[in-house]
């Protein structure tokens, strides 16, 4: 109850009827809705419920019914989680989070964590607005919190939040600035001064830095400033605009403060291209002071972007590659390798340019587009000479480290190398993901997950992560978060055919392989293409005894590695087989993939899909093969 001790000191008989009418309203509904009171506490309550949905119904009925005369304001918060009660005693982290959610509601709102939201959000009759994340009191992670938004409740902005909990500070988006060139084809050169900013400012101590991934979701969109520093968890955005002539260039930049959209600052820069280093240091620089207190001398003075090259020849193609190298596919991977090789060329002591030649490099290899050995091979040659030009390159360690992780097999070298990566820069692209991977792989099941649920606080949107967010639970056996995580990304891409086949997964694990079969079936449509998209497809088949539609499969997987010699799919082959229970082949493909150097393959036998295998001494061979009978 709001303002109960107050109203005590200043009518005591109006104090407690407020207090009986609201322990009369409690009483009546919170029994209606299958609820327990659990404890009274003079101006509130605990109550349990036995579902999430039931505890919100009651919460909206409450409120509603305290809007009447005599009127009761009321702030609640609902969470769901495991609780201990010993002697009277209640406690656990169900309850402490929900009374951590009910402080910062104000009177008549229903605050409700995610975990909630998730519960409710498909009930017609309960809607919810997204009030963003916050720092709560004795809680680690920032806690994503909804507001139910039901007819006669309350709803308040973020900002009269302020004061009532510890608010987000020194993070900061980058928005992708505007291509206002005449020339279209040079929206390249704009992200490439987006990523370099971005980049420079993770330098920043004490600053977090939202990854490219997710700030670049909001590309080309007119989303209101404040909700974007809701979705990004950040507290200040800067964006702009890049206007390139010839040999001229105008940036534009502002500054802004996300909780209201005021303009904390904005400049306009009018250079010659050989300048461009200079302001995006001056720009990095003036955010990162903007961003931070009680600097020290050397702080102000610090220079946050190297000049990388001479040649801007060079360094055009460089932004070029970026452009390509961020659309994640084979063809564009290829096509950003080009464009490196070429800034290579004309400037050979160009550190990121091997750097990012490297990592296009890794992309093929781990994804099985090129020989392994013939991609790691210029993964070390490459990411060794920027490492060299630049010792202080994040991407050139997160380079390194996945040849370690996917071509050589060494375990302590790979995890070095990325925890150096992310050290440099905690954004770096991919580098808690491969991290994540080494925790699979050598059995720290609840480490992979931590890492990719640290890698979700700095890129919450990125497809990525939390695709390999839901492979971590799906991994470690936690399958109701892994399928939430699933749903997460089907709610927002609802054909996206990596969360399809993910969702298919936890539901085959779980036993429903009919329900995943008709998922895989619609993967297999949506790729458009005879031969992708049938592994998963083939897996069901087997569980579902019908044998014949496996074997064609894996007849069809085979053709396709035959057509292209390039391809190594042996993976997918076991993993069918396996399925069939036809034990020697499957470890028969597996071997294959360790003879061919097929990285991903100690990541592939950590599947839940080959659990059964274990027991088998041919996995001890192929541990032993892999340098991992020291993490058994």
């Amino acid at each position: 109850m709001f303002g109960y001790t107050a109203l005590m000191q200043q009518n005591e008989q109006l104090a407690s009827e407020k207090r009986r009418r609201l322990k009369e309203v409690l009483e009546t509904s919170v029994t209606g809705y299958h609820g327990k009171i659990l404890q009274y506490y003079g101006d509130g309550a605990l109550s349990m419920f036995n579902s999430a949905i039931d505890g919100v119904h009651c919460a909206v009925a409450i409120q509603q019914l305290l809007q009447q005369e005599p009127k009761v304001e009321l702030r609640i918060g609902i969470h769901t989680g495991d609780i201990s009660i010993e002697e009277e005693t209640i406690f656990g982290d169900g309850v402490n989070l929900a009374s951590r959610i009910e402080s910062l509601a104000v009177p008549g709102s229903i605050f409700i964590s995610e975990k909630v939201y998730d519960e409710i959000k498909n009930q017609e009759n309960l809607s919810a607005r997204e009030m963003g994340y916050f720092e709560l009191k004795n809680v680690i992670k920032p806690i994503r919190l909804f507001a139910i938004d039901n007819k006669g409740l309350v709803v308040p902005t973020r900002d009269a939040l302020k004061g009532k909990t510890k608010q987000p500070t020194k993070r900061l988006a980058v928005l992708p600035f505007v291509n206002m060139s005449t020339d279209p084809d040079n929206e390249y050169f704009s992200d490439g001064i987006t990523e370099e900013l971005l980049n420079a400012l993770t330098k920043v101590e004490g600053l977090q830095v939202t990854s490219r991934t997710s700030a670049f979701a909001f590309k080309g969109k007119h989303t209101d400033i404040r909700e974007i520093g809701i979705q990004l968890n950040v507290d200040r955005i800067l964006e702009g605009s890049v206007r390139k002539a010839g040999n001229r260039v105008r940036i534009t930049a502002q500054l802004i403060n996300a909780t209201d959209g005021y303009h904390i600052w904005s400049e306009h820069y009018d250079r010659n291209l050989t300048d461009i280093f200079e302001v995006q240091d001056e720009i990095s620089s003036i955010i990162a002071n903007k961003c931070r207190k009680n600097l020290t001398a050397r702080a102000h003075e610090e220079t946050l972007v190297k000049v990388p090259t001479q040649n801007l020849e060079a360094y055009t193609l460089y932004l070029k590659g970026l452009h390509f190298y961020n659309k994640i596919t084979p063809k564009d991977a290829k096509k950003a390798i080009e464009c490196f090789e070429k800034a290579i060329t004309l400037a050979p002591d160009y550190a990121q340019a091997y750097a990012m030649a490297a990592a296009s490099y890794t992309f093929l290899g781990a994804t099985g587009q090129r020989q392994p050995k013939e991609a790691f091979e210029v993964v070390h040659t490459y990411s060794d000479k920027a490492l060299q030009l630049d010792p202080s390159l994040a991407v050139g360690y997160a380079a390194k480290g996945s040849a370690y992780l996917f071509y050589d097999w060494q375990w302590k070298q790979a995890h070095d190398a990325l925890q150096k990566a992310l050290s440099l820069n905690p954004a770096t692209t991919g580098a808690h993901q491969m991290l994540s991977y080494y925790y699979m792989i050598t059995g720290q099941k609840n480490e992979a997950v931590e890492i990719m649920e640290k890698a979700l606080q700095v890129d919450p949107l990125s497809l990525m992560v939390n695709k390999s967010l839901a492979d971590a639970y799906l991994n470690a056996g936690r399958m109701d978060d892994a399928l939430q995580q699933a749903e997460w990304l089907l709610d927002l891409h609802p054909q996206l055919p990596v969360a399809m086949e993910l969702k298919g997964w936890c539901l085959g694990v779980t036993g429903d392989w009919q329900q995943a079969a008709a998922l895989f079936e619609q993967v297999h449509r949506l790729t458009k293409h005879p031969f992708k998209g049938l592994t998963p497809l083939g897996c069901a088949y087997a569980h579902l005894g019908e044998r014949e539609k496996a074997l064609a499969c894996i007849d069809k997987i085979a053709q396709w590695q035959k057509e292209e010699p390039g391809l190594v799919l042996d993976a997918d082959l076991a993993m069918i087989w396996s399925s069939l229970g036809e034990k020697d082949k499957a470890f028969h493909h597996l071997l294959q993939c360790v003879e061919k150097k097929m990285g991903p393959v100690a990541i592939i036998m950590e599947h839940p899909m080959f659990k059964v295998a274990a027991e088998d001494p041919r996995y001890l061979l192929l541990k032993e093969k892999l340098n991992l009978l020291d993490y058994l």
